[in-house]
């Protein structure tokens, strides 16, 4: 039986595809200008899975997508480049807006090259991604990619107007998290059936997969920075709550407290007056409350409607390994 985890499994799955990807991932990065390419290696070297690339490429091979070898740069290649550069793009917006030091464990490049820099290589990104969506020359790959980036920033916009306010409904948190995150993972998936010429009802399903899985993943993201080490994490533990920021731990943990309790967290949440202990005290009552089982329960229910969104495919190795990525998604670092 392999032991590997699924997602390194999926990576050796789509190996050549991949490596194909990554390739042309660093030959798009590259600029006369000599800051963007210094920008393009530091976030090389930073690493990263490259989930969202990934899902494109997987969810193509799910509908059956071939071809040619001597095809140097294939659609599904060519359009999950394209969401890499997205997502990548409001990486480098987000740790200027957050104020972030680190990124994957590196220095984030708002430290490195400064604020300015990262934003314009941000801007830089997101250019280049369109400029591969329209080499593509699909309309539709156009709309739903583009539509995906418009709902990142609302989404980001959205996570700035609940800050700090523990009044904020779940409803409210998971119009968030879909913003900031579902929606490219939605895309990233949608697109893969769209290459492949597959049916609506295939596009849609893979949609749905990547909707789900994106909930799960960024609910346990907001899950780790309550309970992993800065190593595991990959940025410095406690970020969120530093920031006053509204996650599904802290609102199941508020919604649970007592009246003292419940002075804490908006003295420290509300009003960001935090002393050295408030953050040893929080974890106290998110596990006291058991928050982050919440969070990690929530998650699942969210990784399996992402494999029931795709049950109809055939059986077989890659449908297996977008089920085990769902279902690992929830329990990484846990």
């Amino acid at each position: 039986m392999d032991k590997k985890e699924p997602l390194q499994r999926l990576l050796d799955y789509l190996d050549e595809d991949m490596t194909l990807c990554n390739r042309v991932i660093m030959d798009r990065m590259q600029s006369s200008v000599e800051l963007v390419s210094q920008l393009a290696a530091h976030l090389i070297v930073a690493g990263g899975k490259r989930l969202r690339p990934l899902l494109t490429l997987a969810s193509a091979r799910l509908c059956g997508y071939e071809y040619s070898p001597d095809d140097v740069m294939p659609r599904h290649v060519r359009l999950a480049t394209c969401i890499e550069f997205l997502h990548t793009a409001t990486l480098l917006h987000d740790d200027v807006v957050d104020e972030s030091l680190l990124r994957r464990g590196a220095e984030s490049a708002n430290v490195v090259f400064g604020n300015a820099a990262s934003v314009l290589g941000g801007d830089f990104l997101f250019s280049r991604a369109f400029q591969i969506m329209t080499e593509d020359g699909s309309l539709e790959v156009m709309r739903i990619i583009s539509q995906a980036s418009a709902t990142i920033a609302e989404g980001e916009l959205l996570q700035m107007t609940i800050q700090n306010d523990l009044s904020t409904s779940i409803v409210r948190y998971f119009e968030v998290i879909y913003g900031k995150t579902a929606a490219l993972f939605a895309a990233s998936c949608r697109v893969g059936a769209i290459v492949a010429e597959r049916s609506l009802k295939e596009e849609e399903a893979l949609e749905a997969y990547g909707l789900n899985l994106g909930m799960a993943f960024q609910l346990v993201d907001d899950a780790l920075d309550y309970s992993a080490n800065q190593e595991e994490l990959g940025k410095t533990v406690g970020d969120d709550f530093r920031e006053g920021k509204i996650t599904y731990p802290i609102l199941i943990a508020y919604q649970q407290a007592d009246a003292e309790e419940k002075k804490f967290w908006e003295r420290v949440i509300e009003a960001c007056d935090q002393s050295e202990d408030d953050l040893k005290h929080a974890l106290f009552l998110i596990h006291k409350h058991q928050a982050l089982e919440a969070t990690l329960q929530e998650a699942m229910n969210f990784a399996n409607k992402a494999c029931d969104a795709i049950r109809f495919f055939p059986e077989g190795e890659l449908h297996s390994l977008f089920e085990d990525i769902a279902r690992y998604t929830v329990n990484r670092h846990f």
